[in-house]
């Protein structure tokens, strides 16, 4: 099974989850490389979820380890992980839909600084010259009056992930980007997404169920499958992969 070279930003060692008699993590360990962008592919309840909730925090695996930039976080919760460096952007996006697009990024700047309190104004200069940059950068400026409640689907993404930047994260995590995105809208918002990420050669896991945006935006893929790898390599190794095609995109019928 392949594995990324170099200086690991995430490595995670002989994870194990089990909910009851299902088995959501069996000795899951990936290596992932500084940089890399890695999507994670596999059916509904095989896995992929399980792993990113014990990345961040959120649920604690039975047994193995994770380390995050060199060091061990498997028994730290999200609250702690978060200020390591871990960032998570939701399949649904996580947006207070009565404010603006600036509103928004000035409460995710606020929350992540512990700015955000009735003697200190989240209009702070310092933090509408982030907001702003924020805006070039993922192409909002010119919603930036509109509430989040108006905005198309794949603006509301982009704005979700940029709040997520808001943290300046080591290590960003993208929980179907493009669900809930047109067909006309879905490549256009990851072009923006992947050229925002790449001027930090942020690290990036996302996980994704169109094969379309899997090929042309990770440089690898990891296959799950019963809460075990299957795959792990660059794209078209991966999806070319029988069990791949058999239990992930449904290319082969399963015997």
């Amino acid at each position: 099974m392949a594995h990324a070279s170099g200086q690991p930003m995430l490595e995670a060692l002989g994870l194990q989850k089990r909910f009851g008699a299902v088995v959501a993590a069996s000795d899951l360990s990936i290596r992932v490389a500084r940089g890399e962008r890695v999507s994670l592919i596999g059916s509904n309840g095989a896995g992929k979820t399980t792993f990113v909730n014990m990345i961040t925090g959120y649920l604690k695996p039975d047994a193995g380890r994770l380390m995050l930039d060199g060091r061990d976080i498997t028994a730290l919760d999200p609250r702690a992980i978060t200020r390591l460096g871990v960032a998570r952007s939701f399949q649904i996006p996580q947006l207070y839909g009565d404010l603006t697009v600036t509103e928004n990024l000035l409460v995710a700047d606020a929350c992540q600084r512990q700015h955000l309190s009735w003697w200190q104004p989240a209009r702070r200069r310092d933090a509408l010259e982030r907001a702003e940059a924020l805006l070039q950068r993922f192409q909002l400026a010119e919603h930036r009056e509109r509430r989040a409640v108006e905005l198309p689907g794949g603006v509301r993404k982009l704005l979700d992930i940029a709040m997520a930047l808001c943290a300046q994260p080591k290590l960003l995590l993208l929980d179907e980007p493009t669900s809930g995105v047109s067909a006309d809208e879905k490549f256009p918002m990851m072009e923006i997404v992947m050229k925002a990420l790449g001027q930090e050669a942020m690290t990036v896991l996302f996980v994704e169920h169109d094969m379309d945006i899997v090929m042309r935006y990770a440089s690898r893929v990891v296959a799950f499958y019963s809460g075990r790898i299957i795959a792990d390599s660059p794209p078209d190794q991966a999806l070319a992969h029988e069990d791949v095609r058999r239990y992930v995109t449904g290319d082969l019928l399963a015997d």
